[in-house]
């Protein structure tokens, strides 16, 4: 008799998306996908304890993001976005190497739609300071289109800023004038916002930009990342309710809460705090 071929265990459709940052600022990207794929299972995970990565070195970068995937891994995901620019221009291709779903990233879908949108070819990107000593992004665009003159600055300070529920008001106005100086003279038609914590501030950013400026926010592009890839994997989760979410927080943060639940425009349930330093690496 034939042998009939096996069948896709159908579990994994029903399996969550994975998501993580070093804080809040991966909710950006939760919430797009959120609104993509509302019947998918999602966990997010923010590592509160100790954001920001901007200021760390790649060496810590690199160890705090394999805990964390680690982790998701542990909780039977079925993809992993890594919802932090950080996380992405300095541990990407190990965790590709490293798991065995899928992974994305926040870089490339930002970096395609600002070469996409710019018609000056002259794109400026702000980011961690990590993130920016990177070149992941520089690289990425001229990958994309060699002809593409990046310009790019290090902004510390608004991911503490943003962290702390400052996200409007007279010191964020303040602040994002003087980081933004450093475009001026530059004549950039797009900016990329190169930390998942800054489309919290993105209006901000817009008005100190002026509106010939574009601004460039990878949420809504790696959303439509994750859409495309589970549906040419064939494990979109067909159901018609609305997933579950789960939220991991490495420190019971008020301000992510607080912040969160504004941002979602939803109560945050199913918040638990873990240890994910204690999960040895494969």
């Amino acid at each position: 008799m034939p042998v009939s071929a096996p069948k896709k265990d159908r579990s994994i459709l029903t399996r969550p998306i994975g998501v993580f940052d070093s804080g809040l600022g991966g909710l950006t990207v939760l919430c797009e996908i959120k609104k993509a794929l509302p019947a998918e299972n999602l966990i997010y995970f923010g590592d509160t304890a100790r954001v920001p990565y901007g200021a760390k070195s790649p060496k810590i970068v690199e160890r705090y993001t394999m805990e964390i995937v680690n982790f998701l891994e542990s909780c039977g995901v079925k993809m992993i976005v890594i919802a932090c620019n950080t996380s992405t221009a300095i541990a990407y291709k190990k965790v590709k190497r490293h798991v065995k779903v899928p992974v994305i990233g926040v870089i490339e879908p930002a970096c395609a739609l600002a070469c996409e949108v710019s018609k000056t070819g002259r794109i400026g990107v702000i980011g961690t300071k990590i993130t920016i000593q990177s070149g992941a992004y520089p690289e990425k665009l001229h990958a994309l289109n060699p002809e593409i003159k990046a310009f790019q600055k290090a902004c510390p300070l608004f991911v503490p800023l943003v962290e702390e529920g400052m996200s409007e008001g007279e010191v964020i106005n303040l602040v994002a004038g003087q980081y933004l100086k450093e475009f001026e003279d530059k004549n950039i038609d797009a900016l990329i916002l190169g930390c998942t914590h800054y489309p919290l501030i993105s209006d901000v950013i817009a008005s100190v930009s002026g509106p010939g400026v574009n601004i460039i926010n990878s949420a809504r592009q790696t959303a439509s990342a994750v859409k495309n890839t589970l549906s040419s994997l064939g494990i979109l989760n067909p159901s018609k309710k609305e997933g579950r979410r789960r939220y991991y927080l490495t420190d019971a943060s008020v301000n992510f809460i607080r912040t969160g639940e504004q941002f979602l425009n939803e109560k945050m349930e199913n918040i638990k705090v873990v240890k994910v330093w204690d999960i040895l690496l494969q």
